[in-house]
């Protein structure tokens, strides 16, 4: 649970989601990433719920979520499935707008929904990605070492899944500790064992590797096809990147955000990759004011 905050599960788009709310105000949605879930936005949640009415689901396949199988086009997990899922959840809510706020896998749920879904959208704040597409655009020797999950998660079921399966509790240690600036489990109190639990659970480790899965397919056929049409997000966008993430490695990732987006900020931290739990603070003070000034939800 995350402090101050009530959970409910919701039914939408066939499946049921795991979802935390608290506050009042206008309707704020905070989508997790990989290897997480809902407790990554348990340091910056309870600020946020002072201004907002904070929303925080588990994407389907993590947390208290269902976990389905994944099927063979991987659309299951693609992120417009996962879109629509958090669409459904607003109906459901009776909510007809929000802002929102994603960070890793979370964010790419962010911005599909905008370009899916853009009448549902006011602001949109991202933490630590560039678009699908751009980053495997981006590959190069190094990025792949660093980036080397995008491709082990998404090899054929069930070789990733088998080989995670030999340790999952220690594959999940060593994901987050390598991604951290600090290269240590800190940042990760108050959360750890939900995440070991998680990938524990062959129903989400299977639902983690499709997730990387749709990425490499459907995700990126997505991307490319907005990309030839010139498809633009209308909300205003804020990207937040981490001085030592994955971005940072594959050019700038405000520049990458023009070409997706028609009215875009960017700022960066000090952080490694798991900016909501290694700097909350900057979090904060960037997305508080975004999120408050204007072009009200």
């Amino acid at each position: 649970m995350i402090e101050g905050f009530q959970h409910h599960m919701v039914a939408t788009n066939g499946i049921n989601l795991s979802v935390h709310r608290a506050g009042q105000g206008a309707p704020l949605i905070l989508l997790h990433g990989y290897p997480q879930n809902h407790l990554c936005w348990r340091k910056v949640a309870p600020v946020l719920a002072k201004s907002f009415d904070v929303i925080v689901p588990d994407l389907r396949g993590y947390g208290g979520s269902d976990a389905p199988s994944n099927d063979a086009e991987n659309i299951i997990y693609a992120k417009r499935t996962m879109a629509q899922d958090i669409v459904g959840l607003m109906d459901a809510l009776g909510l007809a707008r929000a802002h929102f706020l994603g960070h890793d896998r979370g964010a790419r749920v962010t911005y599909r929904l905008a370009l899916d879904h853009p009448d549902r959208v006011s602001k949109v704040g991202i933490i630590e990605i560039v678009p699908t597409s751009e980053f495997w655009n981006a590959w190069s020797a190094d990025l792949a070492m660093k980036a080397y999950h995008w491709t082990f998660l998404a090899q054929p079921a069930p070789l990733p899944e088998r080989m995670i399966g030999a340790d999952p509790a220690g594959y999940a240690d060593w994901t987050l500790r390598s991604w951290t600036q600090s290269k240590s489990l800190d940042p990760f109190d108050g959360a750890i064992a939900s995440y070991r639990a998680q990938m524990t659970d062959p129903a989400r480790c299977h639902a983690m590797c499709a997730d990387y899965r749709a990425g490499a397919t459907l995700d990126r056929a997505l991307d490319d096809r907005d990309t030839a049409a010139k498809r633009k997000i209308d909300a205003p966008l804020h990207v937040l990147c981490a001085e030592d993430g994955f971005p940072a490695r594959s050019g700038d990732p405000t520049d990458v955000w023009k070409s997706w987006a028609r009215h875009v900020t960017g700022s960066t931290c000090p952080s490694g990759h798991f900016v909501p739990e290694e700097n909350p603070q900057a979090v904060l003070d960037t997305f508080l004011p975004f999120f408050t000034k204007g072009h009200p939800a």
